[in-house]
């Protein structure tokens, strides 16, 4: 051990009037460790809202949508020449369209989707999500979500209408099945039926409103995206989940890093205590200096041991805050304990995950931060002259 670290140890834990660290420097190592706590908690209830807002995206939505104005009449032909694409996993038509739900005397308005019952299975999630029913759909079944089929107290074989934009009359239709996504906007508000049945709802014979693609990798999206759309070129339009949710993701990030920068600053304010705490130090200690000056320690020298002491107190703060963050994250994932209202935040329980390189990121940012605070004391410390701290001793 180097000299300057046995000396910076001494000092912080030697005793005074009391057998214990001083209150200040103890308020420094808490008030360090909450902030470095509090980090690790909000930055991974954050990235969890992330990753479970994506996962309900793109659970119930293909990766990449091709569209084309007026719709597709040579759907065999497009996804025969999507065969080839790398990274394709699977490849379904589909019809999106607003409809009215006529059910018992009461009408809604949902997003009705046409899809085709075996391709689907391939690019969307909606086979693992059905609670009730199968994906097998006839051409007068529907599949609805949990949170319409509470809302109307429906099940598997009731009778609704769903009236038709284009004819303007209502078609009989049964439920077929429930799904639960997680996600509460499409629990009750998306319906989903045969494409056949689509097709004689909104009026499009022969016709489908776009091909979705699942791909093995859903970051690779926007890159297969611009292959696609050169590829395909005009009239068909290429979109990824990442454009078409491009906003709620983008605040998603900016409500992380200000949330980083508000918490932070409790690290900040804890750092303060180190300066009072080193000043203090510094004027306690103030013979002492002086004699180890006189003994030929270097202006560096001096400077190390109250470096030193402060990122002594900073590393301490901060393995604290980090054990304190993972294990209330752990129990945070693990029980559960804080609910959430479905219609406000889209799911029912707070999401949680850690990612280690932020983790990185937050310890180190708490020790350069405690490392700042230590240069101001650790410079007055090394100014002073031997002379005059031993001239009255």
């Amino acid at each position: 051990m180097k000299w300057e670290l046995f000396i910076s140890w001494r000092y912080l834990m030697a005793r005074r009037k009391e057998r214990f660290i001083s209150l200040i420097s103890l308020i420094s190592i808490l008030g360090i460790a909450l902030g470095v706590m509090a980090l690790i908690v909000v930055i991974s209830v954050m990235n969890g809202f992330d990753q479970e807002l994506r996962e309900k995206i793109v659970g119930i939505n293909p990766h990449i949508l091709i569209e084309k104005e007026g719709g597709i009449d040579n759907q065999e032909e497009l996804l025969a020449r999507l065969t080839d694409t790398k990274g394709l996993i699977g490849a379904s038509p589909f019809i999106n369209g607003q409809a009215l739900l006529k059910i018992n005397k009461k009408i809604t308005g949902v997003m009705l989707r046409g899809i085709e019952p075996s391709g689907e299975k391939k690019v969307t999630k909606i086979g693992q999500y059905l609670v009730a029913g199968n994906l097998d759909l006839g051409d007068q079944d529907l599949i609805v979500g949990t949170e319409l089929a509470k809302k109307f107290y429906l099940k598997v074989g009731d009778k609704l209408g769903v009236v038709s934009p284009a004819m303007g009359k209502t078609l009989n239709f049964r439920v077929a099945g429930i799904f639960n996504s997680g996600m509460y906007e499409y629990d009750l508000n998306l319906v989903l039926t045969n494409i056949k049945a689509a097709q004689k709802i909104f009026n499009l014979e022969g016709l489908v409103g776009g091909v979705g693609v699942r791909l093995d990798n859903l970051y690779r999206a926007p890159q297969i995206r611009k292959s696609l759309q050169l590829a395909l070129g005009y009239p068909y339009w290429v979109r990824d989940w990442m454009s078409l949710n491009k906003n709620l993701f983008s605040a998603l990030k900016l409500e992380k890093t200000v949330m980083f920068i508000i918490v932070a600053l409790i690290v900040v304010v804890a750092c303060f205590n180190i300066i009072s705490h080193l000043i203090m130090m510094v004027m306690e200690k103030t013979k002492d200096i002086g004699i180890l000056k006189a003994i030929g320690a270097t202006n560096r020298s001096v400077r190390k041991i109250f470096k030193m002491e402060g990122l002594i107190i900073g590393l301490s703060g901060t393995a604290f805050g980090l054990g304190g963050g993972l294990l209330l994250c752990h129990l945070l994932k693990s029980y559960q304990f804080i609910n959430l209202p479905r219609e406000i935040y889209y799911m029912e329980n707070l999401p949680v995950e850690i990612r280690w390189m932020d983790s990185l990121i937050i310890i180190t940012s708490a020790l350069f931060i405690s490392l700042l605070a230590t240069i101001y004391p650790a410079l007055q410390a090394s100014r002073l002259s031997p002379a005059e701290t031993l001239r009255y001793e």
